[in-house]
């Protein structure tokens, strides 16, 4: 009895991670993330490695336009207050499939469109977005030491309303990374 009891337990536990590894397989993963300073501010060079499940890329075979986040957000930490906040920054990008031209067009919300003949190089395009002007020149202290926080996630705000209510409660429509947090020296 107690050794049935026990294969019993040992199954559960490979089935439960077993699960835990098959989610984390569907998250985003931050390969790169740094800060470069420029003639203009400051710029982040971020690489991120992810695959869309099925759900997603029929919904983009079908028209659906999916929208891709990032957020970075630079503290200053100070010991006798709480840490002031020197940028906080979102950028997103729009992902979308003309079924009439069979192009996939990605833009930068409020940007220029790039077309693409195939998934595979629009998902490029998004995994290694260009550096974006996060601050200006002026905007951080130079030789003062920040706390960066950086997430990329899929933005389901975006979605059409009908939609929205779908990708709420589906696991298959939640696609973002942990937030990875680094330190940043102004110069």
């Amino acid at each position: 009895m107690t050794t049935r009891f026990f294969r019993l337990i040992a199954c559960q536990l490979l089935l439960l991670f077993a699960c835990a590894q098959a989610l984390a397989a569907d998250g985003v993963d931050v390969t790169l993330a740094r800060i470069e300073v420029t003639e203009e501010g400051y710029r982040l060079d971020a690489r991120y490695a992810f695959d869309l499940n099925r759900d997603l890329e029929d919904a983009i075979q079908h028209g659906v336009s999916l929208y891709f986040t990032t957020e970075i957000e630079l503290t200053r930490p100070r010991w006798w207050w709480t840490d002031e906040k020197a940028v906080s920054a979102r950028q997103s990008q729009r992902i979308w499939y003309d079924v009439l031209l069979r192009q996939y067009h990605v833009s930068v919300v409020g940007s220029i469109k790039q077309n693409f003949a195939t998934l595979d190089d629009a998902l490029f395009n998004i995994r290694r977005p260009s550096r974006w002007l996060i601050a200006p020149r002026s905007g951080l202290k130079p030789g003062e030491t920040y706390n960066v926080t950086l997430r990329m996630f899929m933005d389901r705000q975006f979605l059409q309303k009908p939609l929205q209510v779908n990708a709420f409660n589906n696991a298959g429509w939640q696609l973002g990374s942990a937030k990875k947090t680094f330190t940043y020296k102004a110069e």
